[in-house]
C-alpha cells in the first residue's frame, strides 16, 4: 500500500509515550537496526523490517533520508514465500510412498506419526528453496509536530505487526485513532458521555 497513489486505505495512531528530546538525531541509527534483511538466497519462510519511503530496496536510505520537513517518512516490508498448497500436498505424497518402500525393505509395515510430521517438514523446507518471497511494502508517515502517525494498511495482522516492531526500534507506545478517541481528540473529554449515549443506526 502507497500515500503516493492516488487513493489509500490507511490506519491512524497517536504516540501515547513522552518522545526524549535526543530521540529525533537517533532516528537513522534506529531504523538501520531494524531494517529489512533480504531472505532470497535462504529457505526462511518469512522476513520483516524497516527499509526506506522512496525504493524498498533501500535498507542503508543511501538514496534519500526519511526526514522529509516536519515528516519522517519510511516502510514496512514484509516479504513472504509460499508454497501452492497442491505442490507441497503433491511432494509430500511422492515422499511418504518413498518412505513406505524403504520401511518395507526393513520388515516394517507403517510410517510412525512422528516420521510423516519429519518428513513433511523435510520438504516443505526443501521446496522452500525453490520459490521466491514475495515482497509487500507498508509505508509509515510519522508527523513530528502533532505525534500522529499514519501506517498505509488496515490489516489486523500488519496492524499488530507495525506495532510491535515500532515499539521496539523506537521504545514508543502507539494508540490507535478510531472514531471515538478522534471524537475525544477533537472535542474534549466532556463529550465522553455523549458519545456514549449514542444508539447505532440499522441500514436495510
Amino acid at each position: 500500500m502507497s500515500f503516493q497513489k492516488a487513493s489509500t486505505s490507511f490506519t491512524r495512531f497517536r504516540i501515547i509515550d513522552d518522545i526524549p528530546a535526543d530521540l529525533w538525531a537517533s532516528i537513522p541509527e534506529k531504523l538501520r537496526q531494524y531494517a529489512f534483511i533480504d531472505i532470497d538466497d535462504i529457505a526462511e519462510e518469512r522476513a520483516f523490517g524497516w527499509t526506506s519511503f522512496d525504493d524498498m530496496l533501500d535498507t542503508e536510505w543511501r538514496q534519500a533520508p526519511p526526514e522529509k520537513g516536519d515528516f519522517l517518512t519510511f516502510s514496512l516490508r514484509l516479504d513472504t514465500r509460499r508454497i501452492p498448497p497442491a505442490v507441497l500436498r503433491k511432494h509430500v505424497r511422492l515422499a511418504l510412498r518413498d518412505e513406505e518402500e524403504r520401511i518395507k525393505a526393513l520388515g516394517k509395515k507403517f510410517i510412525g506419526r512422528e516420521r510423516k510430521k519429519e518428513i513433511q517438514e523435510q520438504v516443505k523446507l526443501r521446496l522452500m528453496g525453490r520459490f521466491l518471497p514475495i515482497p509487500a511494502e507498508f509505508q509509515v508517515v510519522w508527523n513530528m509536530r502533532s505525534g500522529r502517525v499514519y501506517f498505509s494498511s488496515t490489516q489486523t495482522k500488519m496492524i499488530e505487526m507495525f506495532l510491535d516492531l515500532f515499539t521496539r526500534t523506537f521504545e514508543l507506545r502507539l494508540e490507535q485513532l478510531l472514531p471515538y478517541s478522534l471524537a475525544l481528540a477533537m472535542f474534549g473529554e466532556e463529550i465522553s458521555a455523549k458519545i456514549d449515549d449514542v444508539q447505532s443506526t440499522k441500514f436495510i
